[in-house]
């Protein structure tokens, strides 16, 4: 039973005893805690990739050496094969990404990373849905990522939309008015507060820096990880002509 249902149970139902409401908060603990709390003791021993078990300082650290390589060309070889066994039996990835969903912009590429390395979600405009925050919640909290970057880049073509938006009250058709509506909040503060540049430019850091604060807040379960230390939360700008991705938040 999903946390939601023992709460809606627990409303329209009669008064529980004490000893049923006991057992209904176990049950909705352990449908949300549960997995994280296997995960854990499933790579106790030996997780599937050990040089994954960081730190979040030492997580940030290795992502954005990384994107140095990456930037250089001098990046690493890759022998997939050689970690497709450990794998297959399971993940610990040392850093979440929420990124745009932008050809040009590459997670695994842009940080020289392989697979196994980096838990991905990705939206245009990359901003927090339910649906990705739960899957970051998914990358903490079971699969243990000490890290997550909120990765925007220059020219995003989602936040120039919101900024014609929001200037011009320009509309688009289908379902792309959805992400404009959710950027469209960035690009007003960022309209409002002094900036250098042009407003795409304030707005697409704006918007980096807007959803790394709504992710540290985003309870039960990131906003106790920050605060237990366990859990760092940044924000990065990808640069299209030179490949850096430069810290923001």
């Amino acid at each position: 039973m999903c946390q939601l249902c023992v709460q809606d149970a627990t409303v329209s139902n009669a008064p529980a005893s004490a000893s049923r409401r006991a057992a209904l908060g176990m049950i909705g603990a352990i449908s949300l805690f549960g997995m994280s709390a296997v995960a854990p003791t499933a790579y106790a021993k030996e997780p599937p990739k050990p040089g994954n078990a960081l730190s979040p300082d030492e997580a940030l650290k290795r992502l954005m050496g990384g994107n140095e390589r990456y930037i250089s060309g001098k990046t690493q070889e890759r022998n997939f094969a050689s970690t497709r066994a450990a794998l297959a039996g399971g993940q610990n990835p040392y850093a979440c990404i929420l990124s745009c969903a932008d050809s040009r912009v590459g997670p695994e590429l842009c940080f020289d990373e392989e697979r196994g390395d980096l838990f991905v979600t990705r939206v245009a405009g990359n901003y927090v849905t339910n649906d990705l925050l739960a899957s970051l919640e998914y990358g903490v909290a079971v699969l243990g990522s000490p890290l997550i970057m909120v990765l925007g880049h220059t020219s995003c073509g989602a936040v120039s939309a919101a900024v014609s938006a929001v200037e011009k009250k320009a509309e688009f058709p289908g379902h792309i008015q959805t992400i404009v509506t959710a950027i469209a909040p960035s690009v007003r503060a960022a309209a409002e507060q002094p900036h250098k540049g042009t407003l795409l430019q304030a707005a697409t850091l704006q918007n980096i820096k807007h959803n790394v604060q709504q992710l540290q807040k985003a309870t039960p379960i990131l906003s106790k990880a920050v605060e237990a230390g366990t859990l760092k939360i940044v924000g990065g700008l990808y640069d299209l002509e030179t490949g850096k991705v430069e810290l923001v938040a």
